[in-house]
């Protein structure tokens, strides 16, 4: 079972405009609405290529019942922590059809009280052995910064296997407890060493330092450019993009990270399992909005 843990989740609110105005009265020419969350996209991905999965994690009010109910309806498990006050986060999307870019506005979100960290760790406890724990996103108001730290030293030593998808500190911090898989972007694993744009032989520098600071395996998204997995055995492999219109970026780092596992656990093998992570997130990027199994499938034979 792959358990993911998304403590700030959203729904996510996409708006397409033919041009928009700040300031001004702006209708819509296509909208969507989808439950996400890093943590919640992996599993979303994950349960297209039937793999079994639960999302954990936190929320509140009205709208996170709309997002929990949402997944139920989907066939996706679900075993959040409620809480009394606050609302899931509704994020917005903006995207403008003149080529004038995208806008974002990103909600904060319900502040975590100690007790509901402490009911979610809980639900953590009945982790086993071959179980995998997908920590993947921000943290939410009210969580301490070694938060993700402390969720691994809960499960250390129990043969679950850790994923985790985070930026600048909160991915430092997890290094030592071993990770089985991180994933930086190319532009967080610069954030990551001062430094703003990377060549593919800086990538796979800091990609290896990461790995010495305890990182099983690194695998770096390049967005337009692909990706680059360093192994656990020390191999460097690198994947292109296969030829396509991009129509939809969010989550295509999550599907990456959902492929990767779902490869890796139908082969036990790297490079299978690359292609797989390689495929789910192209389909994303090719798609207006999460990948199904049959679109990821589908670019398989593109990486073969």
């Amino acid at each position: 079972m792959v358990y993911t843990v998304t403590l700030n989740p959203a729904l996510d609110y996409e708006v397409l405009v033919d041009g928009f105005l700040p300031g001004s009265l702006n209708r819509t020419k296509h909208e969507n609405m989808h439950f996400g969350g890093k943590g919640v996209n992996v599993s979303t991905v994950l349960h297209s290529l039937d793999v079994e999965t639960a999302a954990l994690g936190f929320v509140a009010g009205f709208t996170g019942k709309a997002l929990e109910d949402g997944l139920k309806a989907a066939g996706i498990q679900t075993d959040f922590v409620h809480l009394a006050e606050g609302l899931t986060r509704v994020n917005v999307k903006i995207s403008s059809g003149d080529g004038g870019g995208e806008t974002e506005i990103n909600s904060q979100g319900p502040a975590i009280p100690a007790q509901a960290l402490e009911a979610l760790l809980q639900k953590l406890d009945r982790l086993e052995t071959g179980d995998v724990l997908v920590l993947a996103g921000s943290l939410p108001m009210g969580l301490s910064g070694d938060t993700y730290q402390n969720i691994l030293s809960r499960v250390e030593g129990r043969g679950v296997l850790t994923v985790v998808d985070a930026a600048k500190d909160l991915l430092r911090g997890v290094l030592p407890y071993r990770p089985f898989l991180i994933k930086p972007n190319s532009a967080e694993l610069g954030d990551l060493f001062g430094k703003d744009s990377l060549t593919e032989g800086e990538i796979h520098f800091f990609a290896r330092n990461l790995q010495s600071q305890g990182a099983r395996n690194v695998l770096v998204s390049m967005a337009g450019e692909g990706s680059l997995l360093l192994d656990e055995n020390g191999v460097c492999r690198r994947l292109g993009v296969p030829p396509g219109s991009v129509r939809h970026t969010v989550g295509a780092g999550d599907s990456m990270v959902a492929g990767f596992l779902a490869g890796w656990l139908e082969s036990r093998d790297y490079a299978a399992a690359h292609r797989m992570g390689a495929a789910a997130g192209s389909a994303t990027a090719f798609s207006d909005s999460l990948a199904t199994g049959e679109e990821i499938r589908a670019l398989l034979h593109a990486f073969s």
